[in-house]
């Protein structure tokens, strides 16, 4: 039959819709849960004030004429920082740009995929630096065991989660002086928590009865419950297989995080930017555009300088084990 499809339609790309799966930006915590420290330099120190010497008193009374008992403490100084430069970039060809139609916004995804890729890599390395276990020393020694917790039973069966939760906020309160006011969850792990009867039979029956992250808050008596649902995918190759899993694994960690830095306030960790590394923003990331003679292309180019510091391993208490 005359004429054929082909004959009369050629199929050409919508210019109203495209797919890409951009990770929205809420699924990364790392920037959310500990206070940002705008730097100068790449490296330097910060002061500590050893715990114990604000935990004692020398004070008693006065007597007649004679003098008050005098007291003090150590400043330890060898503490340091050091902002590492993260940097990726994508070219986009002379041949490619010329022959791309005019709705294709090359630049801005190209922005898009190297802004992503970057927030990517900081939320990796928050998950090495502070959700992840150790063999041992453990990075989190605020618990009741010092170690990193496996709760019993595990939360996404009968259990008791509220009780364990707490047990850990009186621990590092009593260790620290400082109750917990942070708790961040992984996805899987949150996913279970939400139909928790532990926590479900806690909330009044003219209610939803549907747990969210700031009712879950408030029922443990902490200032926020963060969710981790960064997507990663870990296979190694350009075209490899697909490897897709949860960036923060099925762990949660409870913490204490000061509302901002400032001077003799323990946080139980600080992200270090250095913000004075030619231009970069508050949380030291900059983003470049710039020619590429050599190879006749365009290149965007994003550079991420930062440290994410584990501050106090006594303000927080680690769960490896929480779910099955």
């Amino acid at each position: 039959m005359q004429p054929t499809a082909s004959d009369v339609h050629v199929n050409a790309v919508l210019t109203q819709f495209s797919i890409a799966f951009l990770q929205d930006q809420s699924e990364f915590i790392a920037d959310k849960v500990f206070p940002n420290v705008p730097v100068a330099k790449q490296t330097d120190r910060y002061l500590t004030y050893p715990k114990g010497q604000w935990f004692r008193t020398e004070a008693k009374q006065r007597g007649l004429s004679q003098e008050s008992v005098g007291s003090g403490y150590d400043i330890d100084t060898t503490n340091t920082y050091a902002c590492v430069v993260r940097a990726l970039h994508k070219d986009i060809d002379d041949q490619i740009r010329s022959n791309a139609d005019q709705f294709i916004n090359l630049d801005m995804s190209a922005t898009e995929f190297v802004t992503r890729g970057l927030m990517l890599r900081k939320e990796l390395d928050f998950m090495t630096n502070f959700f992840s276990t150790s063999a041992g020393p453990y990075k989190w020694t605020g618990s009741t065991t010092g170690f990193d917790l496996v709760a019993s039973p595990l939360w996404s069966t009968t259990s008791t989660p509220i009780k364990d939760i707490r047990t850990q906020i009186n621990s590092i309160h009593k260790k620290t002086g400082f109750k917990p006011n942070t708790l961040v969850l992984s996805e899987p792990v949150w996913i279970q928590i939400q139909d928790n009867a532990d926590f479900i039979n806690r909330i009044q029956v003219t209610q939803l009865r549907v747990m969210t992250t700031d009712i879950l808050a408030r029922v443990l008596g902490l200032d926020r419950v963060l969710v981790a649902g960064a997507v990663v995918n870990s296979a190694t190759e350009l075209n490899a297989t697909l490897s897709m899993d949860f960036a923060a694994g099925n762990y949660a960690l409870l913490c204490y995080s000061a509302p901002s830095p400032s001077l003799l306030m323990p946080s139980a960790g600080y992200t270090f930017s250095w913000t004075d590394y030619l231009g970069a923003s508050q949380n030291g990331m900059r983003m470049l555009r710039f020619r590429m003679d050599a190879i006749r292309s365009d290149r965007i180019e994003g550079e991420a300088a930062y440290d994410l510091k584990l501050i106090a391993p006594e303000l927080g208490a680690f769960w490896a084990t929480c779910i099955a």
